[in-house]
């Protein structure tokens, strides 16, 4: 993937099981070719009260707020991966490109693998969306990153833009190495018991198989577009789904929701990719990447 060297394709998506590192490792331990860290900010946050996350149907809706220790807590829990060299990637944010240099100039230090620059959460103010719908802001803020660090950067696009080419092409040009599609998508449960907001902060972020095809279009679009690595993101459950996500560009997949019942889905979606190609007779992952680009339908 790029300059990077992954023992299989999937991913351990950033933030599902919250600021915990050893959580990360853990992952890591179950069969995941890297896994993405909880967004790490310049200042602690502690994100918004409960409730944060609701089930609705085919998906998951989360508004935690972005909490997180900040960047030089963060950083001393990153001291424990010295000389491991694991395939950890951190998961950055801020308000503007300062805040990014900010938070690179004092992680960098430490032994990790890639950073993967948020730039696309759907529910706080001024760190997300805001930034990623803007190829102005995009191209600003990756070239900050990109001039505080030699490693892999990647960012994190949002669904909820008709501009996702115009961005991606920001943060390509401006240094970024690869893609990451997608973020979550706007939404906004509510309890039909109580007839209030579900969530405290009220709007949210929708994740799980219910935007699966939703991310499936995206990557289809960005690969159209850029021979850079692609981490296909939204609705990654099973082996089949993994499988589409190469077909439609993707290069490797992370898994979010998905692993919220257990980390042995990274083994099972890993054999379930094994047999699919044994079966096909193909002979590396690489050659399904894109098939679905060639046009037309079956017969």
């Amino acid at each position: 993937m790029g300059s990077l060297h992954l023992s299989n394709p999937t991913v351990l998506a950033s933030g599902v099981h919250g600021s915990s590192l050893e959580k990360v490792l853990q992952a890591l331990r179950f069969g995941a070719g890297a896994a993405v860290t909880k967004s790490v900010g310049t200042v602690p946050r502690e994100g918004y009260p409960e409730p944060t996350l609701v089930e609705v149907g085919d998906g998951m809706v989360n508004a935690a707020g972005l909490p997180n220790p900040g960047a030089k807590e963060f950083s001393r829990q990153l001291g424990k991966l010295e000389g491991k060299q694991l395939p950890v990637f951190v998961s950055i944010f801020g308000g503007d490109e300062s805040e990014f240099a900010e938070v690179v100039r004092t992680l960098d230090r430490n032994d990790f693998a890639a950073y993967e620059l948020n730039l696309s959460c759907p529910h706080v103010a001024g760190v997300g969306t805001e930034i990623g719908h803007s190829p102005d802001l995009v191209a600003k803020v990756t070239k900050a990153v990109r001039a505080n660090t030699k490693k892999p950067v990647f960012a994190k696009l949002s669904p909820n833009t008709d501009r996702l080419i115009d961005v991606a092409s920001a943060a390509v040009e401006a240094g970024a190495d690869g893609l990451t599609a997608v973020n979550t998508v706007k939404a906004f449960p509510i309890d039909v018991e109580t007839g209030k907001r579900a969530l405290w902060n009220g709007r949210g972020g929708l994740s799980g198989s219910a935007i699966r095809q939703v991310a499936l279009r995206c990557v289809y679009d960005l690969r159209e577009e850029f021979d850079v690595p692609i981490m296909g993101c939204g609705g990654i459950a099973t082996w089949e789904d993994a499988v589409r996500m190469f077909l439609a560009g993707a290069d490797a997949v992370q898994l979010g929701t998905s692993t919220l019942d257990g980390f042995e889905v990274f083994h099972q979606i890993n054999v379930g990719i094994i047999e699919y190609l044994e079966r096909k007779g193909i002979a590396r992952l690489g050659e399904l990447k894109g098939g679905a680009q060639s046009g037309g339908t079956p017969k």
